[in-house]
């Protein structure tokens, strides 16, 4: 009996194990990414994420957090922009918050803390930021949604901004809820794929 070698889909397969490499500017900055297949829009930055981190702002001091994090395009961001604060990264996805961790580490980026976390759990009690946020799947349900819009409103500091993006067909569900849990709301930009918006804890 002769000895097959192997299959010939082998060496095309083994080749979906690489990791995916590529560069995007994002605020002003270039930032190098690798990331893997199995995470979300693993060849690019979403358009969701870009049209969020066009509209966010944040200061040099302000403390960050990324919830649901990916490979860290949004966590990232959030670090260069404030270099003098501490960023935040979670994400339910231990393989994402490795990537997160060695993104920060390639793109020189030392105020990135990333951490498994079934949302907010991880994050201490007492840890308050100045910016959340988030972009928010499509299938997360009703249920978790506000249960992640309440954690992120007990973990915002008075002043403290969550900003959020989803596709433009939650809008009105989205609105509703950040106005029953912050008592106001703000429609950031509406494309025809996303809409991005902004909840403020006024106290």
């Amino acid at each position: 009996m002769t000895s097959q070698g192997p299959p010939s889909w082998l060496a095309e397969v083994d080749r979906y194990r690489e990791d995916l490499e590529f560069r995007a500017m994002l605020r002003g900055r270039e930032f190098a990414f690798r990331t893997t297949w199995g995470l979300f829009s693993p060849r690019e930055v979403d358009l969701g994420t870009v049209e969020l981190l066009e509209e966010m702002r944040v200061e040099s001091a302000d403390d960050c957090l990324d919830l649901g994090c990916g490979y860290g395009p949004i966590a990232l961001t959030m670090a260069h922009l404030a270099p003098q604060g501490e960023t935040w990264a979670v994400d339910k996805d231990f393989v994402a918050v490795e990537y997160t961790r060695r993104n920060a580490e390639a793109n020189g980026l030392s105020n990135v803390h990333a951490s498994l976390s079934n949302g907010l759990d991880v994050v201490p009690a007492e840890r308050r930021f100045d910016v959340i946020a988030t972009n928010l799947p499509a299938k997360v349900g009703n249920e978790l949604t506000t249960l992640l819009f309440a954690d992120a409103y007990l973990h915002l500091n008075p002043g403290g901004r969550l900003y959020v993006v989803t596709l433009s067909g939650m809008r009105k569900f989205i609105q509703r809820t950040l106005e029953e849990l912050f008592g106001n709301y703000d429609k950031l930009h509406q494309g025809r794929q996303h809409t991005v918006h902004l909840a403020v804890r006024e106290a």
